[in-house]
């Protein structure tokens, strides 16, 4: 743990906000608002809340932001409720409104960060239910460094037709079944409406569970705080001691920047690779790393996981949710098992007081019988699922997801669209072949603007029939629910340059995860051919905060951040 410079001082922020004669305006202000005289001698505590109707996975928020600032009211501080927005992945997925939500991410941050260090507060609580917004709510605490605690809003519980499951990504799929003419108009009705019975994340180990998990291995929530259903008398337990326990940080002087050390991440690594979690949180690891001042690159997340096996069986390449995993102990036996095997540094400090070793010491394993989690004996895949890939096609990188099932090779021919809808239409049609490779390229941060996730098209691809036939490659990105043979975050884009702006219909592509290679089967001499006969597209938006962020974000291979290179 990287050793502390700062001396508790529990009203740090506040005090000079509000004491004294010269701050009698600033009171005066926040009695309006509640304040009793007595609370200006607490240290604040802002709860950052992500409530919103937007997205189920955020409907519910608000209820525990008034449970986390109850808990922090208990423990002697006195709490400040605001808000920050929200997107849904789910809903605005193969549109054009899909390109806000890595935008998202950013203005999330931006957004607690600016709030919290205009008035002052001692401590956070954010809460976040939707994919981007637990990335963002890091980030801010990071960027600030006050003592903060992550609380995850929650697993949504399965939808169900009779006795299968459904989640968002059934519908997804349905929508190709339809297509192929495998189910009818009817049953799709049905699928669309038993899929999602009411609020919490989406229930795979998609990017939201990715991400809750990755930030309590981090040591930034509370144990378990990953793993309980939205809608449950626990979650809302776990949301009032966060704010209790921010309370406790302030008093130690305990920050977000003591906690999120390299250790720390390579915990998250290694949990998220047993967990077979999302490409997403390549992503948001780098832009994590960045805003805490950890040196981490791209590379480092394979080579991490290569030593870590795949021990959990959930979707979306498994066959259970979220809610299962919760049911036979949620997140601390496992990572208890991955301490004892050795895979999880335990020094590291955690948002308890506590070291992880000491949070776990006590744990015990899951149920006999139970088969959500595998032994080490048995893995899902022996080796990470997560493969950084270089080659031609992507100089800077990229990543693939292989789970085993979909094989560690792929070699087809392009066909090339310079848009998810383009490609989309072609697949519904019936105009996608086995032995394809789908390229959709000016996708990228800068290109989309966006990078907007592909769950649309994987997922039309699986309900065809066609998962284990074609392969996907793109410089945007996926859902944490797509599965498939597919590569993405191909580094550098197509906007700026990068090879895969040159690959022509028919060309050959090679993917081999084994050698972590991607390769566009052409000369040298025709690339440079190629390449200058190329032309730089016009942007797709000259206004706005779409146009900002075309100019001041990063590449994905360092995380698509906005100040990546703001460097005086």
């Amino acid at each position: 743990m990287r050793s502390k410079k700062h001396v508790a001082n529990p009203r740090e922020w506040s005090g000079p906000l509000v004491d004294g004669m010269e701050r009698a305006p600033s009171r005066a202000m926040l009695h309006a608002v509640g304040f009793s005289q007595s609370d200006f001698k607490k240290p604040q505590i802002g709860i950052a809340s992500t409530w919103s109707q937007v997205t189920p996975c955020n409907s519910h928020i608000d209820v525990l932001a008034r449970e986390a600032a109850a808990g922090a009211d208990e423990a002697g501080g006195k709490a400040v409720i605001f808000n920050t927005i929200t997107i849904s992945d789910g809903i605005s997925m193969g549109t054009e409104g899909m390109k806000y939500s890595l935008v998202s991410r950013e203005v999330i941050a931006d957004s607690i960060e600016t709030v919290a260090g205009c008035e002052g507060f001692d401590g956070l609580v954010t809460l976040g239910g939707c994919d981007k917004n637990m990335p963002g709510c890091v980030m801010a605490m990071l960027r600030l460094n006050r003592p903060s605690v992550f609380v995850y809003g929650g697993t949504i519980l399965p939808g169900c037709i009779g006795k299968k499951q459904l989640d968002i990504v059934s519908v997804f799929e349905a929508v190709g079944q339809r297509a192929k003419g495998s189910i009818s108009e009817a049953q799709l009705g049905e699928i669309e409406r038993c899929a999602i019975p009411g609020p919490g994340s989406c229930g795979g180990m998609y990017t939201a569970n990715t991400m809750a998990c990755a930030i309590e291995a981090m040591g930034l929530s509370l144990p378990n705080s990953s793993a309980m259903a939205a809608v449950s008398s626990n979650k809302k337990m776990d949301a009032r001691e966060a704010g209790k326990a921010v309370m406790g940080l302030a008093r130690k002087g305990i920050r977000p920047r003591d906690i999120l050390t390299r250790k720390a991440l390579e915990n998250a690594i290694v949990v998220i690779t047993a967990l077979g979690g999302s490409t997403n949180a390549v992503l948001h690891f780098l832009a994590i790393a960045r805003a805490g001042g950890v040196k981490l690159e791209i590379d480092d997340i394979h080579k991490i996981g290569q030593r870590v096996p795949v021990l959990a069986d959930l979707k979306p390449s498994g066959k259970y949710v979220m809610a299962e995993l919760v049911r036979i102990g949620g997140l601390v036996p496992l990572m208890k098992r991955l301490l004892d095997r050795g895979l999880l540094h335990g020094d590291c400090m955690t948002v308890t007081g506590k070291t992880v070793a000491e949070n776990l010491k006590f744990v015990g394993d899951y149920p006999k019988g139970q088969d959500v989690i595998r032994p080490f004996s048995n893995p899902i895949k022996k080796t990470g699922h997560l493969v950084i890939l270089r080659g031609n096609l992507a100089p800077g990188g990229a990543v693939a997801k292989i789970s085993g099932k979909e094989g560690e090779r792929f070699a087809g021919r392009a066909k090339v669209f310079g848009s998810e809808e383009e490609a989309m239409k072609s697949i519904l049609a019936g105009k996608i072949k086995k032995g394809d490779v789908v390229v959709i390229r000016y996708e990228g941060p800068r290109g989309g603007p966006g990078m907007r996730e592909m769950l649309a098209p994987t997922s039309a691809i699986m309900g065809r029939g066609l998962g284990s036939e074609v392969a996907l490659i793109t410089d945007g990105r996926f859902s944490g629910g797509t599965h498939g043979f597919v590569v993405g975050h191909i580094t550098p884009e197509a906007y700026e340059g990068g090879p895969l702006a040159l690959v022509r219909n028919g060309d050959a592509i090679v993917i081999d995860a084994r050698a972590r290679e991607i390769r566009l089967e052409i000369s040298a001499e025709e690339m440079r051919k190629r390449r200058k006969g190329w032309k730089k597209p016009n942007p797709r938006y000259t206004r706005g905060v779409l146009a900002k962020f075309v100019h001041l974000v990063s590449d994905a291979s360092h995380g698509a951040v906005t100040d990546e290179g703001l460097r005086l």
